[in-house]
């Protein structure tokens, strides 16, 4: 999708908030996207497209675009100078072009800060409206009250749960789905 010209509008996008940033992966982050994600505390809140070990062949294949396409907005959480995380929307097609999935991660190290609560909602405030986005929907698996938290602070919904739909570390998991509908 590089011809796409809504992809170059967020190229050298940076967001700031508190601090913090949130800008495009560089080939430079690997160091710190290996120190982040090659953490079993992390992994256990994510989806199985996350993998652990996280080896240095999976950042630079994240890093390259071969894992997620990046020209999507895709951006990198950068505290204190380093890149500790990683927050995106996925946006539908066809008849869903106004929908997006999201989803997030930051390193355990800056758990428990209030962060996330507030790059989601920095994050969103400019992905809706550059990507003309009416509902966005994420799900949490059960083991992840602290994401659904997250959410719940954004005005996210629990609309639902799935039962048993993921297996992960020899147990069936609940994924509990969110959806945030903004006004048109």
């Amino acid at each position: 999708m590089p011809d796409d010209p809504s992809a170059t509008a967020w190229r050298d996008l940076r967001l700031s908030i508190d601090g913090m940033q949130l800008r495009r992966w560089r080939g430079d982050d690997l160091d710190a996207l290996l120190r982040h994600a090659d953490d079993a505390q992390v992994v256990r809140g994510l989806s199985e497209r996350f993998p652990h070990p996280y080896t240095r062949a999976d950042g630079e294949a994240f890093l390259s675009g071969r894992v997620v396409d990046l020209d999507h907005p895709l951006l990198a959480i950068e505290i204190d100078g380093e890149a500790c995380g990683s927050i995106a929307v996925r946006p539908g097609r066809g008849e869903r072009t106004h929908v997006a999935e999201l989803g997030y991660w930051l390193g355990r190290r800056h758990w428990g800060q209030g962060r996330m609560t507030r790059i989601v909602a920095t994050y969103l405030d400019w992905a809706v409206p550059a990507l003309g986005l009416l509902r966005i929907e994420t799900s949490v698996l059960d083991s992840n009250p602290a994401s659904a938290r997250v959410l719940e602070k954004n005005g996210f919904v629990r609309e639902g749960i799935r039962r048993g739909a993921l297996r992960k570390h020899g147990r069936l998991h609940d994924l509990h789905l969110f959806g945030r509908i903004q006004a048109p």
